[in-house]
């Protein structure tokens, strides 16, 4: 995929966020609506294109951990607000040409995290688990090689400790596990289809009105 061959043509090890979303889209992963703008003249028709609340999000293939570098800015809700905190991620990158995301606000309580790794043993392995602050805390997670099947990818969401999270719960409506099986088979089929993707991290996934959207991402290449 030209993404790919471009990255590694630049001698780097990582997508950037808007890379690996695009990455993702091609493969039917379900994304957050989102520009990519490196000048704040830009700010203002991409957020009358987004639409209130919005997040900025400082974007680039250098910074994997955007909240502990401070360039993530959540809930904007005017535009002096967001004047602002562009301003602040630009002034906090610490590479030469900086880009900044302006991001749909994404409302849902439930966090899950999908993923690809490959095995040096048994080659690229889907990941399923809890997401959000979760991750690190419980470490509940499921993996199958790829390639999935439905069956599968099914089997992976019944597994973790915290499956019924997909349940309905609490006036939220049960999550739609045909699109959640459909993001973990075609991730199989990324890295069946990609030997230089090492790594690809969905975290968090987010469960609107049901139905999961990637708000964050990261694909790293060897």
């Amino acid at each position: 995929m030209e993404l790919i061959d471009q990255a590694l043509h630049q001698g780097r090890s990582a997508l950037s966020e808007f890379e690996s979303k695009q990455l993702l889209s091609a493969y039917g992963v379900p994304v957050t609506r989102e520009i990519l703008i490196s000048d704040q003249s830009d700010l203002s028709a991409a957020i009358r294109q987004i639409g209130f609340p919005i997040v900025l999000k400082g974007c680039s293939a250098e910074i994997s951990h955007k909240t502990e570098s401070g360039v993530i800015k959540v809930d904007i809700r005017s535009e002096a607000e967001a004047e602002a905190a562009f301003a602040d991620i630009v002034a906090r990158m610490p590479c030469q040409n900086p880009a900044v995301l302006v991001q749909e606000m994404v409302k849902g309580e439930r966090e899950l995290m999908v993923g690809l790794t490959r095995d040096p043993q048994f080659g690229p392995c889907v990941m399923f688990g809890l997401g959000g602050i979760f991750t690190e805390i419980l470490e509940d997670v499921a993996f199958r090689m790829a390639p999935l099947t439905e069956y599968d990818a099914l089997s992976m969401m019944n597994e973790i400790r915290g499956s019924k999270i997909l349940q309905a719960v609490r006036g939220m409506p049960r999550v739609d596990l045909k699109s959640m099986s459909e993001i973990l088979v075609n991730m199989g089929r990324m890295g069946l289809e990609h030997q230089r993707i090492k790594e690809v991290d969905v975290n968090p996934l987010k469960i609107r009105n049901g139905l999961p959207v990637a708000v964050d991402a990261l694909v790293v290449l060897q």
